[in-house]
């Protein structure tokens, strides 16, 4: 296992966030399952998680990198398993932005538990709330039963309207399964979400001040006595993929393993020119007003793409997609894959026939793969 240590500082940090009003929402389309939705009702009490997983009997194909001409967003050329000390860091060209983000300490206070939810023999669920920087960011708790210390996961959720979002929601089948089977959950509800703090504009249409959040996570797990500080790792769910992706590049040593379920591109453009023209083409007119188009502002948008970075990502990574998403491409994660593997990454990714994007008649075996990659990366 790569080593990891607690309480790893960034570099040092780089102001502020601008204003602009618009509303984009990755995989808009389609909103992350819910524990009320029938695309994910049957949570861990209807699946065989009492007992470890068994593996799998039918393993889908795990897909080879494809031949996809390079595009405008390029990973940057460092030799793989390269590690970039501080002053090699990328070039910060705009405070909105990736390389701004690495230079960043992401500070968070330790986890408060506000109040009791849900649990099982197994674990128990509180609703808690952990501070970035000052700013108060919201969550649930899934805490296994028995003296630990856990590994611990950090659970980012998909796009679901703020106005409607609440506590925990999004990745309900997912918390109920990992704290089954031994993993310490916090699934983070970023800023503007349920009970957290507000968000300016650029920090939620980029994703960034999400990013922060879900590190700050990280970080607030770290400080907790029943969370092994040595095996932690991050799940993204949809957008909640797209923020994995940005943390990995960000802090590469933040975790020991990663996992992302149907993401979106880790191409900034691709998730603009999918969600954002068609649905709010206002949106996307005043964002390019602000910053320039694509074809304006290269630099700017290959900068808030995590794909520039592959060559920082330490983690192992395992990508989920359904053969049948119509919301993310299921290429988008082919050319992330691709990407990945040329930037010398350990990245693996499984399609699985005739999935949508929520996942459903293969939900239970996507999750025994997923729980079985987790238990080998991170020595359990």
């Amino acid at each position: 296992m790569r080593p990891h240590h607690p309480h790893r500082p960034l570099a040092y940090a780089v102001a502020g966030v601008m204003t602009l009003t618009l509303l984009l929402g990755a995989c808009t389309g389609s909103p992350e399952p819910t524990a009320s939705s029938s695309s994910s009702s049957s949570g861990p009490s209807s699946l065989p998680t009492a007992q470890p997983p068994e593996p799998d009997q039918t393993e889908p194909d795990q897909t080879e990198p494809d031949q996809t001409e390079p595009d405008q967003t390029e990973p940057t050329t460092t030799a793989p398993g390269a590690t970039l000390a501080p002053e090699e860091l990328p070039r910060v060209d705009h405070p909105v932005s990736l390389p701004a983000l690495m230079r960043e300490e992401v500070r968070a206070g330790p986890i408060e538990r506000t109040g009791r939810l849900g649990g099982t023999e197994r674990w128990t669920g509180h609703a808690v709330t952990y501070t970035v920087d000052g700013a108060t960011v919201s969550g649930e708790l899934l805490v296994p039963t028995g003296e630990g210390p856990f590994p611990a996961l950090v659970l980012n959720h998909g796009y679901i309207d703020p106005a409607v979002y609440t506590l925990g929601r999004g990745m309900s089948r997912e918390q109920e399964w990992f704290a089954s089977n031994g993993f310490v959950v916090l699934h983070t509800d970023y800023r503007g979400h349920a009970g957290s703090d507000p968000v300016d504009e650029v920090g939620r249409e980029t994703r960034l001040v999400y990013t922060r959040d879900a590190i700050g996570a990280v970080r607030a797990l770290e400080q907790e006595p029943y969370v092994d500080a040595e095996r932690l790792g991050m799940v993204g769910r949809s957008m909640g993929g797209g923020v994995t992706y940005n943390a990995l590049v960000a802090v590469p040593d933040l975790v020991d393993a990663a996992v992302v379920f149907a993401p979106v591109s880790s191409s900034f453009v691709d998730n603009l020119r999918q969600f954002t023209e068609p649905n709010r083409p206002e949106g996307a007119r005043a964002f390019y007003d602000r910053f320039g188009t694509p074809q304006e502002s290269p630099g700017f948008y290959r900068a808030l793409s995590s794909r520039t970075f592959f060559d920082r990502v330490r983690a192992p990574v395992l990508i989920h997609h359904g053969s049948a998403d119509d919301t993310c491409p299921p290429a988008w994660s082919r050319r992330t894959q691709t990407l990945l593997r040329r930037a010398g990454a350990d990245s693996t990714l499984v399609e699985w026939q005739g999935e949508g994007h929520a996942f459903g008649p293969r939900f239970a075996d996507s999750m025994r793969r997923t729980v079985r990659f987790l238990r080998s990366r991170l020595d359990m």
